[in-house]
């Protein structure tokens, strides 16, 4: 008979137990599509709506509201607030908006631990948007430079003065790009360099993409994902699932051309996350007052750990470095690990991540570590499908992945989970999610 594992306690003497309650989404678009012609709050407070109805948690309970989000509406720079007063919580409980890449909702979360560890909080909501469909677009700097002046311009002479020095090439728009401002190199790029160093073929990012969708599609026909909520779109129809789910075929898959290195890249459409709208929202509480209200959490949210490397050479390996430093600081091993959930940035660069956590060369020689964490089992690993397939709206998926990493632990039985990701700056994250005792 197979021996059960030894239960680990994670809980530390003195430090308040954190707990997720609940945790939902919007479902996940394509850019473009259905949620095209609305603003970021729009799709922050359906989400916050959402947690709202199926928690039912008196609105004046919630301590504080964070929200991460990376490509910032101007009109709505502190989207946590807007969504939250659309939302219908108390306008005297506050809310700001944390920005870090594609580990934003991760930061918005971890905020929330701190809120709550710290003793001064007691029930945060956290979460994340992301709308591709509209992204600001700016005038160029010599333009803006003229307008902003002519705004102070006194006379009629001033303002034509002023009018008559614009040239034709002030009128080039400056367009946003997913690309570091350190390096300028766009992300696509990155994830091929990182193929290419790793030896990862396209026929192994095709099938691991194909392996994404797949499962996605599983999932959602099976009603696994569990934390979507349907959205009435205003004037449109009420979207009730992920759109972006595609299980396609390797031959089709096969016929795409490089979306970044031409004409030799491994990289496509097919094998990246695509541009997504969405947003995501969690409901954060001490353990004492989530049974004090009676409520059954799903998880406690134990260690967490943010790492960053080199933006050039390690833009994208994030969860190498955060998993074992993860697991040292809670005194777990990769075998004690039930339910891996790992954003999919690129199919690359998850099947780089894998190889460089099993080899104890790239240990060695760029962790400063004895021997390697070792990769997780592909049959604990984003079994209900990735952001390659699910969608990727930056500022929403680090909730989307702890939700779904609780979800997963219930439904398997198991005990722990690790969640990680990797985001932009080179930088990463990594958390231990544990199964509240049913």
């Amino acid at each position: 008979a197979v021996q059960p594992k030894s239960k680990k306690t994670l809980a530390k003497s003195g430090v308040k137990n954190i707990v997720v309650v609940e945790g939902v989404r919007i479902p996940f678009l394509q850019s473009g599509t259905s949620y095209a012609d609305l603003m970021p709050h729009d799709l922050a407070r359906a989400a916050l709506q959402g947690l709202l109805n199926r928690t039912s948690v008196p609105r004046d309970v919630v301590d504080y509201i964070v929200y991460g989000t990376v490509i910032q509406e101007v009109k709505t720079s502190n989207v946590a607030r807007e969504a939250a007063l659309g939302a219908g919580f108390s306008d005297k409980t506050p809310a700001h908006t944390v920005t870090m890449a594609c580990i934003s909702s991760n930061q918005a979360m971890t905020t929330g631990v701190g809120l709550i560890a710290a003793g001064q909080c007691d029930v945060v909501v956290a979460g994340g948007v992301e709308l591709m469909s509209d992204v600001p677009i700016r005038h160029s700097r010599k333009m803006r430079k003229t307008m902003l002046t002519l705004n102070r311009a006194k006379t009629l002479g001033q303002k034509l003065s002023l009018i008559s020095k614009i040239r034709p090439d002030y009128f080039a728009p400056e367009l946003p790009a997913v690309a570091e401002f350190s390096t300028s190199e766009t992300m696509g790029h990155s994830a091929d360099r990182l193929a290419a160093a790793f030896a990862i073929s396209r026929l192994e990012q095709d099938e691991y993409a194909l392996r994404s969708h797949t499962l996605a599609k599983k999932a959602q026909e099976g009603g696994l994902l569990l934390d979507v909520v349907p959205f009435k779109v205003p004037g449109r129809e009420t979207v009730t699932k992920d759109n972006g789910i595609r299980p396609s075929s390797m031959e089709q898959m096969g016929k795409l051309k490089p979306a970044f290195v031409k004409p030799f890249g491994t990289v496509t459409a097919a094998n990246s996350s695509f541009l997504t709208d969405g947003a995501s929202a969690i409901l954060l509480m001490s353990e004492e007052k989530a049974l004090a209200m009676g409520y059954k959490p799903k998880a406690y949210l134990r260690d967490f750990v943010y790492v960053s490397q080199d933006p050039k050479d390690q833009l994208l390996l994030g969860p190498t470095y955060a998993t074992p430093k993860v697991l040292e600081k809670a005194g777990l091993t990769m075998a004690d690990i039930d339910v891996f959930e790992f954003h999919e940035a690129f199919a690359g660069q998850i099947l780089a991540n894998l190889k460089a956590m099993d080899s104890d060369w790239f240990a060695q020689n760029y962790m400063g570590r004895k021997s390697k964490v070792g990769a997780p089992p592909l049959e604990k690993f984003n079994t209900w499908g990735g952001s390659l397939s699910l969608g990727h709206p930056f500022g929403a998926t680090g909730c989307r992945l702890v939700i779904t990493a609780a979800h997963r632990l219930k439904k398997e039985g198991g005990q722990y989970g690790l969640v990680a990701a990797c985001a932009a700056g080179g930088q990463g994250h990594a958390m231990i999610v544990e199964l509240y005792p049913q």
